[in-house]
């Protein structure tokens, strides 16, 4: 399996403290920005289906809209036992004015 970067968004499309949704590949992305630093993470809350995009960002966790479960942005990982399962993280980098997110080919 080969792996790839894909340009997702340029830096001044997602704002500090903003989540965007993309599709990757057929699969919902949320692209982060903390303090220009850029996170991807699964954007689909495993419990519900919630766009975590929508939710609300505080520091590196998202919280799903519909039911509370958060993530941290920078793993997927949930920080405190409100979600069962994490949502997948993805690799980020940043080339110029330019988000890359590896994507498994």
């Amino acid at each position: 399996m080969s792996t790839y970067f894909v340009k997702v968004a340029e830096t001044k499309d997602i704002q500090s403290s903003y989540m965007r949704a993309i599709d990757l590949d057929g699969e919902r992305v949320g692209i982060v920005n903390v303090d220009r630093s850029y996170y991807a993470i699964g954007n689909i809350c495993p419990h519900l289906g919630g766009p975590l995009n929508e939710g609300k960002l505080e520091g590196y966790d998202v919280e799903c809209p519909w039911h509370g479960s958060k993530f941290d942005v920078r793993t997927g990982e949930p920080p405190r036992p409100s979600a069962q399962q994490p949502v997948p993280g993805y690799e980020v980098k940043v080339e110029g004015n330019s988000i890359l997110v590896r994507q498994h080919q």
